[in-house]
């Protein structure tokens, strides 16, 4: 299986008064194609920066970020984020307020004629079933419908790979659970490849085919739900997965 995305040895960093201040050491990870992973950490272990950098928001200090065998990241090149087809949700939803659901949706897909770009939208509602509420502006929906209102407008222009950071983090315990295996259930229909950053286990096990356990800047356990759950790598795993926090139905647990 070939690798859609290939981190290899970066390092991330940030300029601060006291000087610079290192978020990721020389961290390495690959991504098959077809695969949603997870990046499972604490908060302020970093995760969100390395999304951040897959995305094109943040330079790399060394290393190469690879998309298909194609250099997007290195000290030396850095592809504008609208060029890498890579696709990303925010956790506050970041929905246009004066476009109706519709327009959200079909916002990335000006370059399409209109024959094309009607028939993409209504793929889109054809596949989070929330075709009633086409005209329906944000502050009209639930959370749970802004947030697959979200992922089909990232999805709409066919993205490479799909960032998720936080996406489940305003919506109540059980909505949550709810829109997290939706949220899988429409990832695999479409075969997208996706990456979720969260600190809340059972989102990453309930969605993801590998979790990457993020610590103190380092991917420490890289592996299945399963062997993550069973195998912990070392004692900051073991006592960081708690079992009674990741019950759900993923058949890789």
């Amino acid at each position: 299986m070939s690798n859609l995305l290939e981190l290899d040895s970066i390092s991330l960093a940030y300029d601060t008064p006291k000087g610079l201040k290192k978020v990721i050491d020389s961290l390495s990870m690959n991504l098959p194609s077809g695969y949603i992973v997870s990046l499972l950490g604490q908060s302020g272990c970093g995760k969100t920066t390395i999304l951040r950098a897959i995305a094109g928001f943040e330079p790399v200090r060394s290393g190469e970020i690879r998309v298909n065998g194609h250099v997007i990241s290195s000290t030396n090149i850095q592809v504008p984020p609208e060029k890498r087809y890579i696709g990303m949700t925010f956790q506050d939803y970041a929905l246009f307020p004066h476009l109706t659901a519709e327009e959200n949706i079909g916002f990335g897909l000006r370059k399409l004629n209109h024959s094309d770009k009607t028939k993409r939208i209504d793929e889109m509602f054809g596949l989070i079933g929330l075709d009633k509420l086409r005209k329906n502006y944000p502050h009209e929906m639930s959370g749970g419908q802004q947030q697959r209102i979200t992922l089909a407008r990232a999805l709409a222009p066919e993205p490479n790979l799909l960032l998720l950071d936080e996406p489940f983090s305003n919506l109540d315990t059980d909505l949550r659970e709810k829109i997290a295996f939706e949220v899988r259930d429409i990832l695999k229909k479409t075969g997208h490849t996706a990456i979720l950053v969260t600190h809340n286990q059972f989102e990453a096990f309930s969605i993801a085919d590998r979790i990457g356990i993020i610590f103190d800047g380092k991917i420490i356990q890289w592996d299945t739900p399963y062997n993550i759950r069973n195998y912990p790598a070392n004692s900051f795993v073991k006592n960081f997965i708690r079992p009674e926090r990741i019950f759900c139905t993923n058949p890789f647990i």
